[in-house]
């Protein structure tokens, strides 16, 4: 069982900044990729940000130059990325949610896990 949590949602003024953080952990042998969806009310899930195996990191084009997505090295089969938002807009407002995929210690191999998501709120 592999699962995969997000924090660090709340509510703040334009021009602000906040911190997601998203864990995985569980019966993970290794990350292929961890990204960071977003889906504000009324529309459809973007991807915003991915961190792959090899440091690879891309971006919408949208929150080019304000966000950046970085990775922790495994703790305790814990894995942990976190997406650095800043200069917020009012349109940045959405559930923002972890994506992660991998290997598993164990059969099936493969996953491809979602958190419950985590509130973003930006005023104007």
């Amino acid at each position: 069982q592999v699962q995969v949590a997000e924090s660090g949602g709340g509510l703040v003024q334009a021009g602000g900044s906040l911190r997601l953080s998203c864990v995985a952990y569980g019966t993970i042998l290794s990350i292929n990729r961890m990204a960071w969806y977003r889906q504000g009310q009324g529309k459809q899930r973007e991807l915003v940000a991915t961190f792959s195996s090899g440091g690879t990191t891309n971006y919408a084009d949208s929150v080019k130059g304000r966000f950046t997505i970085t990775r922790e090295d495994a703790r305790n089969n814990m894995y942990t990325a976190y997406l650095q938002m800043n200069s917020l807009k009012p349109e940045d407002t959405a559930v923002y949610y972890c994506n992660v995929d991998g290997l598993r210690t164990i059969l099936p191999r493969n996953f491809d896990v979602w958190g419950q998501g985590t509130l973003v709120t930006v005023s104007s």
